[in-house]
C-alpha cells in the first residue's frame, strides 16, 4: 500500500481524484494530509479539522465487478470497519448514523465521503474520504454537535497506531464486497444503526416534521422508517433528517 503524506491541501479526496485523472495510481494508493483547506463532507459540507491533531485521508479502491446499484454496499463496509476500529477505544454509545457518520453519543466523531468513478453499469473505482476527530479540544461554535476522541476519553491518542488500524480494517472489510457478501454487509450495518427501533422526530424534504423509528435499509440503500401508523417510508440520503 502506497502512502503519500502531505502537510496540508485543499482536500484529500480532491488531491487523489485528481492524481487518478493524471496518473496511473496503485489500487490501494493512500493519501493524508496533517490539515485540510477545504476539506469536504456529505451534501456538500465543509469537514472542519485542526492542522496535525486528526486523520484526513483518502484512499483509492478499484473493482472489477461491483454494480452502480451496489455502490452503497461501500459506505456500508467502510462504516463498519470505522466502528471496529473505534469501539476499542469507545467501548459504549458508539453507532453508525445513516448513511456513514460515526457517533458518539449525540455527537459526530467520523465522517465519511466516498466519490465513485462509473464506467457503463460498474464502479471502475472509488475515493473513500475519511475524517475523523482525534485530539481536537475545541470546535467551531457552529460545529455543536461534534466531539473527538481525546474529548471523550480525555486522554491523548496515538494518530499513527489508530491510522494503522484503520487502513487494515478497510482492506479487511472491503473483502465482503469483492465475495458479494451484501446480506452479510447489510445485517452488521443495521446493527450498529444510531437510533435504530427508537421513536424519533424527522424532518423531511418538504421541510415537514413527523415521528417515526428506524428500522433498517432497503434492498437499495435507502432508509426505512415505520410511521405512527405503521406504514412504512423509504427515504434517500437528502430526504430525511433527524428534528
Amino acid at each position: 500500500m502506497k502512502i503519500v503524506k502531505l502537510n496540508a491541501i485543499d482536500s484529500t479526496n480532491s488531491y487523489l481524484k485528481e492524481l487518478v485523472r493524471q496518473t496511473n495510481v496503485d489500487n490501494g494508493t493512500v493519501v493524508i494530509a496533517d490539515f485540510q483547506t477545504n476539506g469536504k463532507g456529505q451534501n456538500k459540507n465543509k469537514w472542519v479539522s485542526d492542522s496535525g491533531k486528526n486523520l484526513t485521508f483518502s484512499v483509492l479502491v478499484r473493482f472489477d465487478s461491483l454494480k452502480v446499484e451496489g455502490q452503497f454496499y461501500l459506505n456500508y463496509v467502510v462504516s463498519i470497519a470505522l466502528y471496529n476500529v473505534l469501539k476499542d477505544y469507545i467501548s459504549e454509545k458508539l453507532t453508525v448514523k445513516w448513511p456513514n457518520d460515526i457517533m458518539s453519543g449525540n455527537q459526530k466523531i467520523c465522517g465519511i465521503l466516498i466519490e465513485s468513478t462509473i464506467k457503463k453499469s460498474n464502479v471502475k473505482n472509488a475515493i473513500i474520504g475519511v475524517g475523523l476527530n482525534v485530539n481536537q479540544d475545541i470546535f467551531p461554535v457552529e460545529v455543536v454537535k461534534a466531539t473527538s476522541l481525546k474529548k471523550v476519553l480525555n486522554t491523548f491518542i496515538d494518530k499513527e497506531k489508530l491510522f494503522d488500524k484503520i487502513l487494515i480494517e478497510i482492506q479487511y472489510q472491503l473483502i465482503a464486497i469483492k465475495k458479494q457478501e451484501f446480506k452479510k454487509i447489510k445485517n452488521q450495518y443495521e446493527a450498529i444503526l444510531y437510533k435504530m427501533g427508537i421513536p424519533s422526530m424527522f424532518v423531511d424534504g418538504n421541510e415537514s416534521r413527523f415521528l417515526g423509528k428506524i428500522i433498517g435499509t432497503s434492498l437499495t440503500g435507502n432508509l426505512q422508517v415505520e410511521l405512527e401508523n405503521e406504514t412504512i417510508r423509504e427515504f434517500g440520503v437528502k430526504e430525511i433528517r433527524f428534528a
